[in-house]
């Protein structure tokens, strides 16, 4: 999947870092019909793991480029999650077709991702790093080094996906406010002597302090606190004082015999100042870092991934103002604060299990866990499944703004809107096939290379007339059978601009004809001549 050292040639895109938001970027942008290259530090994939699930919103947005199926058969799905403390959160009442998390390997996740960016024709070059970035008017020159030397890449646009410590983040001087790291967390997947030393779950010392044990096929996964963290957090962990720290945990002796990675993370919280920076966005953990509560770091990188790549593609591809990125630093942005929000106070009530006055919060957090009326829209807030963007049309209609179900379509039911999706790079206009739908028909006209028309049964689109559908899935634009067809036609024109960039001047010319299920014979990628 990879190839020879940078050429001169420019690239529409240049992404650095092939981790999950990277690699879902690249994906994006790739059947868009957008030359993007990922570059990758790392010569060879991690030898170790980083996290082992894949929440709800993540497979919602998978399943929209026809991606869930190959990652739900890698792994088994749990109707439920870590909360706080011992408690579980259910996900059974959360409004989404994936109520789970499913178990699989950060490192799978990353295979699948890079397998469908390459197929989409994006490169992946490993073994080369960015060291430094100068952007003009026209684009983005990115300075690199690897094994051969020194090299240069000239692209319209850089987006950083390079971690934490994100070097694109800080030669863009963007601000990364936030709390620093207050604990922090010694991470080893090892083999113990006996195994049956540590079983899952987990296990109180005399000390006060505990591990945390998840066995894993040929190993197990210990987590405890760093009783002495260096004043350089980011030294590596020796076996040494891993061993000690466990075993001072433990109140006995736990024999490690091999060793597979040893890390230490804390529980520090910040967020990028902005997602853009002229020619040069950010996404994933180079735009925000969390305590790991919930495990959402890799379900966050993907939702960014998602958000931008569509975007992005239009933009590339001159159908649409580069104003159209300002959208995602905004959404992305307010995301991350819930995200922020949401893990710091996760990880508050963890480290607080001790604390009798903050007993009575943690039992309320527990009881609302567990109930049927409650669990729900907790789990929503606590996964990102309740997200919601900025929408216009009919306020109080349930999709806007939100991911748009998986709406039946066709006189006979026999399609999708999620099918819809996964077969074109655009987004699609919902139509009850009551009054007004020739007329909202004939507005879409000069977007038809970006926006399908398809027909939902009666009362499909829960009493809207209809739904516009973002390339991510959600609703843009939502109207009610009670507004006048003309008014409706002239606000659904002007939320196409918007989300869709400029109308095409003759569009009887534009290739617009949609076939059966109302998608278009030639989807947008299809008509960008690849460079």
């Amino acid at each position: 999947m990879s190839d020879g050292a940078p050429r001169a040639e420019a690239v529409d895109v240049l992404i650095a870092g092939a981790g999950p938001a990277g690699l879902a970027l690249a994906g994006e942008l790739g059947r868009a019909g957008v030359r993007a290259l990922v570059l990758e530090r790392e010569s060879e994939p991690p030898g170790f793991c980083r996290g082992f699930n894949l929440n709800a919103r993540s497979l919602e947005l998978l399943d929209r480029r026809g991606l869930a199926g190959r990652f739900l058969a890698e792994g088994p799905t749990v109707p439920t999650t870590a909360f706080v403390g011992p408690s579980r959160l259910g996900l059974a009442a959360m409004r989404t077709k994936h109520a789970y998390v499913l178990g699989i390997p950060q490192t799978r996740v990353e295979e699948l991702l890079a397998e469908w960016a390459v197929g989409a024709g994006a490169r992946l070059l490993r073994g080369r790093r960015l060291t430094g970035l100068r952007q003009d008017a026209d684009g983005v020159t990115v300075e690199t080094d690897g094994a051969d030397g020194p090299s240069a890449v000239r692209c319209r646009w850089l987006v950083g996906c390079d971690g934490g410590r994100s070097t694109v983040r800080k030669a863009t001087a963007t601000g990364f406010p936030g709390t620093p790291a207050r604990t922090f967390t010694l991470l080893g997947d090892v083999a113990l002597t006996d195994p049956s030393a540590v079983p899952f779950g987990p296990h109180a010392g005399p000390g006060g302090r505990s591990v945390f044990a998840i066995p894993r096929p040929g190993h197990v996964r210990l987590l405890t606190e760093d009783p002495a963290p260096p004043a350089d957090p980011h030294e590596p962990v020796a076996l040494d004082s891993f061993q000690r720290a466990i075993d001072a945990a433990l109140g006995h002796r736990a024999e490690i015999a091999e060793v597979l990675w040893l890390t230490r993370f804390g529980d520090a919280a910040r967020l990028a100042e902005r997602f853009r920076t002229g020619r040069v966005l950010l996404a994933g953990d180079a735009a925000h870092i969390h305590p790991p509560a919930g495990a959402i770091g890799v379900n966050a990188a993907i939702d960014d991934a998602f958000n931008l790549g569509w975007k992005l593609a239009l933009v590339v591809r001159g159908q649409a103002p580069d104003t159209l990125l300002d959208s995602y630093h905004d959404e992305r942005h307010a995301a991350g604060e819930r995200l922020l929000r949401n893990t710091r106070a996760q990880a508050l009530l963890a480290r607080a299990e001790a604390d009798d006055d903050l007993a009575p919060v943690r039992d309320l957090l527990a009881e609302l866990a567990g109930s049927g009326d409650t669990a729900g829209p907790l789990a929503e807030a606590i996964t990102g499944v309740d997200t919601r963007y900025p929408a216009s049309g009919d306020p109080g209609h349930p999709w806007a703004g939100r991911m748009v179900p998986d709406v039946p379509l066709g006189r006979d039911g026999g399609d999708s809107l999620t099918a819809l999706l996964a077969r074109s790079a655009g987004g699609a206009l919902l139509l009850d096939g009551t009054a007004g739908a020739q007329a909202l028909s004939a507005a879409v006209r000069p977007w038809a290379d970006r926006v399908a028309i398809a027909r939902a049964r009666a009362d499909g689109l829960e009493h809207a007339r209809a739904v516009l559908v973002r390339p991510d899935g959600h609703g843009a634009w939502t109207s009610t059978a009670s507004a006048p067809v003309d008014a409706d036609a002239e606000e659904l024109r002007e939320n196409l601009e918007r989300w869709f960039g400029h109308p095409v001047r003759h569009p009887q010319a534009a290739g617009g004809v949609t076939g059966s299920g109302g998608v278009p014979r030639r989807s947008p990628a299809s008509r960008v001549r690849r460079r």
